[in-house]
Formats: structure tokens, C-alpha cells, sequence
């Protein structure tokens, strides 16, 4: 891309709540422009922008995607993100990408806390915004006043620049309050007329028109005086101003329209050339020069040195690996080599592709302000910095998103078990959302990720994509066991047979430690009662023991155990014997020294609208939790708590419905702590009623 064509890039992120019409807004632009020969439907299955298999079926926006498309010699980006919860993260790590958007309202449903979330982040990126209201050919009575109680929400100043025309399935176009004509749509065609105002909307228009005029003005001091004065303001003076206030996010210009009747999109495509900015009115990028340590800016110029951001990857199943990259200096071109600035790595860059929905598109070179993807670089993951190794700079990486649900996976088949943690880190290449580890003490493979929906549909594409089955089953709770008083105990094992017998007898003292103290074995034994070589096997033998537990077959922990006296046989002791003499005697000493059940306890941060906040810290406490502080933040509190693992292993669903998804929370580990009794000996009846059925299935089989 030359200098000049510069002017006419915008790079233009579709945001707002799932459902609100993102994607099929998306569609009608693309077709609008003649860059799609169809409008895709999105319960139809037909999108372009919704490709992957679980998208389709689901009918939800699950990742991220690219398409472009030429608009009266502006070039622009389509980035159409996902809306719902499970999926934000990458919405809010793609906004890296784009420095407008256009904020997809749906009036008759309000403001849902995705939204809230977008709007916030998009503030924080400096990101400017046409707000469009979707769906007006459905139930959208006093949409005006739904918009302006979002706003009020939002805090944001939002100017109408159209009058809908019509309501619901009477929606049939808008009024340009800027050129004060309208336009009338022919059904469902994407066919218009310009026409005179309606003369039942004559005396709103000029009201609106009015109020626009005075929004607009405030933004510069000179119009604001002349429009004080009574003075007429020329529409290309009020242009100006109007893309002034919006590129700098103090308007946010309102415009309407039925993206599946393809009504309002033209005049929303001349919105964004006309308001939304161009790479180089974005400013410049901050980042952090590495050999000097110090903050270095980098203008959007296809001149200065090159650097771009790798904000997303895909994994495609034919180009394979895909590199997304936003350029923001100098020029990236084919067989050019560049330098990994976290990595302190070199890359040489092979093919390039323009993303087109699932299509790629190659290119030789990009320039500055303009998103490509790379294939198949080996060192660069999402978050990295690429540049010119002669002019080195790295920017800051994505977001980090704690996950909010955990689930086990069991592969269904023998052959299942390589192939899931293999398709697994390949998954997590592309989403960084998803964290996979094995719990040491369960044995367990534990998923996490963003909600149900999201490890749902994770399961789906491992399926479908690495032929990998899974159950899903409920985390285990790790619990522990310890002893609460000291004891002391024989273990003696005595077999003859008709050849050598086994013979080792030990005397075993038990002792409570503190918490997080663990295991100590001491040998105290005198006289040569048992001689020193046998006494690391019967530490084998404990520790063998400890692992097994007492109660419930969870590990016991924080325990000192003392060998202080016994015997040996000069043929027919050994390791073996003594091995099994020191879990006898340590068994026999545990089951007198009071054992009890161990929990974890998880310190929690949970963050709620002031409205909801009694519900929420109801529901702690009868979660057996403990709040321990609350901080304000914003409209928010935060609610500080410590709670039983046991009791939150769901809690994601349960509070989304508590705060009509509103709400979210952190959460670690944070010690352990006694189980109560009566809950105690539930656990342990549920161990021992698992441990049997184990043990029937290993005989049946």
C-alpha cells in the first residue's frame, strides 16, 4: 500500500454483546460492497465470517475473523468479533488490531455486563466508535430512549445522526439529519431512494437536527460561538467537527438499520469513511526499546522502521499455522527476515495472506496501518513483537484472562490418550484462554477455560479436528488427611514358608506437624534392635502408606513419624519385610492418633454490581465462605472471600445467574484447612463406595 492510500485504510472492529447482530451486520456490509455475492445468514449456516464447523452449528461467534472490502475508494478491514462471555478474550485481544469500531446495539435487549466489558476496553485502546442500532425491523418501541438509557450506562455521549423511519416490520428506512433527506428502502432488496422528509417526522427531524447541531459545535470553540450567534454551520463544518469529536471518543455518532433487510448499511459504510480514522490519525503505538529499557513511540508510516504486533494465530487446516499481525511501521514483505524482539529470535517470513473470512488471499507486502497473516513461523506465538533488528522495539502483550471453570478429562480410548494433550497444546497455540495440567495428586487431566460453553465447544473441535474423544467429568477435590494427636504403634510381619520366611517388626511413633509443615521420618533406634540398612525401607514403607491415606485414600501430609524400636531375624528379615512392617505399624499408629479430613481453601475475589452485592455474600456464606473485605470499584464492589474448593468447583453458572451475568471472579489456592464432621464422613463413605466399585470392575474385567 502506497503513502497515499494510506488516508483511505480503516481498519474497523464490529463489537458488542453476543446476539446483538454483529456477524450478520458483518455479512451485510460485505455484500453491500459487492466483496460478497450473497448475504449470509447466520441461522442459515451461510456466513462468511462464521466458518468453523462449531460456529455454524452452534450459531455463535467463536473466534475472531477477518474479511475486507472497497467502499468509495476506502479500503476497509472488517475484524468481526465474538460477543459472548465464554469468547471475549479474544474480542478484547484483537482490539489491538483496530482503532475504530462500529458498537452493535440491540435496543430491545439493552445492555448485558459483555457489552459493559467491550465499551470499558475499547476506552482503555483509545478506540474510536459509531454505535449502530440493530434489529429495528423487530420490537424496538422508544428505541431512542433504550439507546439513551445505554448511553447514560456506559457514560458515554452518544449524537444521533438518523431518524428510523418506521417500527418493527414497518422499519423502512432513516432520515439523514445531517442532509436533512431520507431514505426509503424497497423491501428486503438493499435497494434505496432519497426522498423528502415524511411529514409525520418533519417537526422530530428538525427538533433532532437542531440537537445535533449543538452536540456537534461543542467540540470546537469557533463553530460553538458561531452557532451561539445564530449563524448557519456549513454541513462540511459540521463534518469536520463531527469527526473530530468521534476520532478524539467524545461523540459517538448513532446510526440505525436492519442488517438481515439490508436497510441503513450503505449510509453506515459512509459513516465509517467519512468519521472513523485512518491508521496514522490513530497515533502512535507505545512500546518499550529493549536494549535501553526505555518507553519508544513508533508512528504508523510505511517510512519509519518496520515493527508489527501478532495479536491472534490460527491454525488452518491448509495453510497451517497462521501468524495474524497488525503492521504498525515500515513494511513487511516475503523472504524478508525479522527480528523477534521477546524471543531474541530471528524469523524469515515466507508466504502472506490477506484473511477473507476462511479464504486467504496472498499479498508480497504490507505496509503500515494494514493486518496480514504469515504462515508457518516457527518461533513467533501470539503477543509477540516482530521488527527490524537494527531498530528494535516490543510492545506490551495480550490480556491474561484467569479461567473461570475447571473440568477432568478421561479419554474414551487407549488411543485417545496421546492423541488429547497433543491436540490440546496445538488448541492452545490459537487460544491462550485454555490451560491444561495434571493434577499430581488426582491423577487427573483438568481443563480449564472461560465457561462451559467454551470447554463445550473445545471438546467439539478436538473431536473434530485431532480425532481425539473425551468424558468430561467434575474436577476431583484434592483432599488430604493428617492426624490431630500423637500415637504409637507395632507392624510386625512374620511368614514362614517352606523355604527363607519374612520377618521385620518395628515400633512406629505418629505426630502431628504444622500446616504446610510435611513429612519427617526420624530414625531413633538403638542397641542395633534393627540394623541401619533396613531403615530406608521402612521409610518406603510410611511414605508408601502416607500416599495411600487412611480415611479415604488421600495422601496424608504433616506428619512426623518416629522408628524407635524393634526386631530383626538374621535369615529371614529383609528391605521387603521391613518395607511392610513400617506401613503396618504406621497404620496401626495412624488409626489411633485421631485422622481427620483435609480441604483446600481458595481465596476468592468476586466482582458484582452494587445491586446484586447481599444476594452474592448470601450465597458465600451458604457456601461456607468467608468474607473478609469488600472494595469499591467503579459501580462495582469487590467482595473478598475464603471458600472450600468443594463448594465452587461450579460456581461460574451459579453466579452468572445470580448477577444476570454481570458478575465475575478470580480465584487460588490459598491452604487447608479441618473438614467439619458431618461432612467428613460423607466424603469418606463416597471414597470408600468409589474405591469398591474400582475394585469390582479390575475383578469383573
Amino acid at each position: 500500500m502506497v503513502a497515499a492510500e494510506l488516508d483511505k485504510l480503516r481498519n474497523v472492529g464490529i463489537l458488542g454483546q453476543g446476539g446483538s447482530g454483529k456477524t450478520s451486520l458483518g455479512e451485510a456490509m460485505l455484500f453491500a460492497a459487492g466483496a460478497s455475492q450473497r448475504l449470509g445468514r447466520v441461522q442459515d449456516g451461510t456466513t462468511v465470517l462464521d466458518y468453523e464447523p462449531e460456529e455454524i452449528k452452534h450459531h455463535v461467534s467463536i473466534s475472531t475473523a477477518f474479511h475486507s472490502l472497497s467502499w468509495k475508494k476506502h479500503a476497509l478491514s472488517l475484524i468481526d468479533t465474538p460477543g459472548y462471555a465464554a469468547f471475549l478474550a479474544d474480542a478484547i485481544n484483537c482490539m489491538r488490531a483496530f482503532g475504530s469500531a462500529v458498537f452493535v446495539f440491540n435496543p430491545s435487549v439493552g445492555l448485558r455486563v459483555e457489552s459493559e466489558r467491550l465499551w470499558t476496553r475499547a476506552n482503555e485502546n483509545r478506540i474510536s466508535r459509531l454505535i449502530f442500532a440493530a434489529k429495528m425491523d423487530h420490537e424496538q418501541d422508544n428505541a431512542a430512549e433504550r439507546i439513551d438509557a445505554m448511553l447514560k450506562t456506559l457514560e458515554a455521549k452518544g449524537v444521533y445522526l438518523q431518524l428510523p423511519i418506521g417500527v418493527e416490520a414497518g422499519f423502512k428506512g432513516v432520515v439523514d439529519l445531517l442532509s436533512m433527506k431520507a431514505y426509503l428502502y424497497e423491501g428486503e432488496s438493499g435497494k434505496f431512494a432519497e426522498s423528502e422528509i415524511p411529514g409525520d417526522l418533519k417537526s422530530a427531524a428538525d427538533e433532532a437536527h437542531q440537537q445535533l447541531l449543538e452536540n456537534v459545535s461543542e467540540i470546537d470553540d469557533e463553530l460553538l460561538e458561531k452557532y451561539l450567534d445564530g449563524k448557519e454551520l456549513s454541513l462540511e463544518e459540521v463534518k469536520k467537527a463531527l469527526r473530530e469529536g468521534t476520532r478524539q471518543g467524545k461523540l459517538f455518532p448513532i446510526l440505525y438499520g436492519s442488517a438481515t433487510r439490508q436497510i441503513g448499511i450503505p449510509q453506515l459504510l459512509d459513516a465509517i469513511a467519512d468519521y472513523l480514522p485512518a491508521p496514522p490519525e490513530e497515533g502512535e503505538m507505545v512500546g518499550n526499546n529493549p536494549v535501553t529499557g526505555e518507553v519508544e513511540k513508533r508512528p504508523q508510516d510505511p517510512s519509519a522502521p518496520f515493527s508489527a504486533y501478532v495479536f491472534k494465530t490460527i491454525s488452518d487446516p491448509f495453510a497451517g499455522k497462521l501468524s495474524v499481525m497488525r503492521v504498525v511501521s515500515g513494511k513487511i514483505a516475503s523472504d524478508m527476515t525479522c527480528y523477534v524482539t521477546n524471543k531474541q529470535a530471528k524469523e524469515k517470513i515466507g508466504h502472506m495472506f490477506r484473511l477473507e473470512g476462511k479464504k486467504q488471499d496472498g499479498v508480497k507486502e504490507a505496509s503500515a496501518g494494514e493486518i496480514v497473516a504469515a504462515a508457518k513461523l516457527k518461533e513467533v506465538t501470539t503477543g509477540d513483537t516482530l521488527c527490524d533488528e537494527r531498530a528494535p522495539i516490543q510492545y506490551d502483550g495480550p490480556a491474561r484472562f484467569a479461567p473461570v471453570i475447571s473440568f477432568a478429562l478421561e479419554p474414551k480410548t487407549k488411543s485417545d490418550e496421546e492423541k488429547v494433550p497433543q491436540g490440546l497444546h496445538r488448541m492452545m497455540e490459537e487460544d491462550q484462554t485454555i490451560e491444561l495440567h495434571r493434577d499430581e495428586e488426582t491423577r487427573d487431566f483438568i481443563l480449564s477455560g472461560m465457561g462451559q460453553q467454551h470447554i463445550e465447544i473445545i471438546v467439539e473441535k478436538l473431536k473434530r479436528k485431532y480425532g481425539a474423544e473425551v468424558v468430561l467429568k467434575a474436577p476431583k477435590v484434592p483432599y488430604k488427611e493428617t492426624i490431630r494427636v500423637s500415637a504409637s504403634a507395632q507392624g510386625r510381619l512374620k511368614k514362614q514358608t517352606g523355604g527363607r520366611g519374612q520377618y521385620g517388626d518395628t515400633w512406629i511413633k505418629v505426630e502431628p506437624r504444622p500446616h504446610g509443615a510435611g513429612f519427617e521420618f526420624v530414625d531413633e533406634v538403638v542397641g542395633g534392635a534393627i540394623p541401619r540398612n533396613y531403615s530406608p525401607a521402612v521409610e518406603k514403607g510410611v511414605r508408601e502408606a502416607m500416599a495411600g491415606g487412611y480415611l479415604a485414600g488421600y495422601p496424608m501430609v504433616d506428619v512426623r513419624v518416629t522408628l524407635y524400636d524393634g526386631s530383626y531375624h538374621d535369615v529371614d528379615s529383609s528391605d521387603m519385610a521391613f518395607k511392610i512392617a513400617g506401613s503396618l505399624g504406621f497404620k496401626n499408629a495412624v488409626e489411633k492418633a485421631k485422622p481427620v479430613l483435609l480441604e483446600p481453601i481458595m481465596n476468592m475475589e468476586v466482582t458484582v454490581p452494587d445491586e446484586c452485592m447481599g444476594d452474592v455474600i448470601g450465597d458465600l456464606n451458604s457456601r461456607r465462605g468467608k468474607v473478609l473485605g469488600m472494595d469499591t470499584k467503579g459501580h462495582s464492589q469487590v467482595i473478598k472471600s475464603r471458600v472450600p474448593m468443594a463448594e465452587v468447583l461450579k460456581y461460574a453458572p451459579d453466579l452468572r445467574s445470580i448477577t444476570s451475568g454481570r458478575g465475575e471472579f478470580q480465584m487460588e489456592f490459598s491452604h487447608y484447612e479441618e473438614v467439619p464432621p458431618h461432612l467428613s464422613e460423607k466424603v469418606i463413605k463416597e471414597a470408600k463406595a468409589r474405591k469398591a466399585a474400582e475394585q469390582e470392575g479390575e475383578h469383573k474385567a
